[in-house]
């Protein structure tokens, strides 16, 4: 047993690896294309998911084979997933295919406008910035609680009673 000081001199007989740490660390974003020059997303909400493609078009949007107006009939589900579209202001310029499954009407909505948000930004990674700041690229996590054993609902409990 030398001591402490010759335990020194070995450390600092080892070299330091040249690190380069840069300041500005910032991500490139790349276009990312099929080879039918389409971009993919999947967009999720709740218990649904939704599979995106998106190409150039003339702003038609197909869910599960139908017409987005006939298959989300509501007009708030609608404008749900025109929102991406508006915000970037390339509303009728990308066509827009996707299926949808899981969930009910609102979850499915939510999900293709998430897909829709993340597969622009596959096809122009320069709208990422403001798709971003409008919280359309985060993932709504909010899913139903479960239920537990030995009680009615997932938060609701039975009466209790001391005699």
């Amino acid at each position: 047993m030398a001591g402490l000081d010759a335990l020194k001199d070995i450390v600092q007989d080892v070299p330091t690896p040249a690190v380069e740490v840069s300041s500005t660390s910032s991500r490139q974003y790349v276009q990312k294309l099929d080879s039918k020059g389409r971009s993919y997303a999947t967009g999720k909400r709740k218990n649904a998911i939704a599979r995106v493609w998106l190409r150039p078009g003339t702003g038609r949007i197909v869910v599960n084979g139908r017409d987005s107006v006939s298959y989300f009939a509501r007009p708030v589900l609608q404008m749900l997933i025109e929102q991406p579209f508006n915000v970037t202001h390339r509303t009728g310029q990308y066509d827009v295919w996707c299926t949808a499954t899981g969930g009910g009407l609102s979850g499915q909505a939510g999900a293709v406008r998430h897909g829709i948000s993340k597969a622009l930004v596959r096809f122009e990674p320069e709208l990422r910035a403001i798709l971003k700041s409008g919280g359309f690229l985060t993932r709504d996590s909010r899913v139903v609680e479960r239920k537990k054993y030995g009680q009615p609902k997932a938060r609701k409990r039975f009466q209790f009673s001391k005699r």
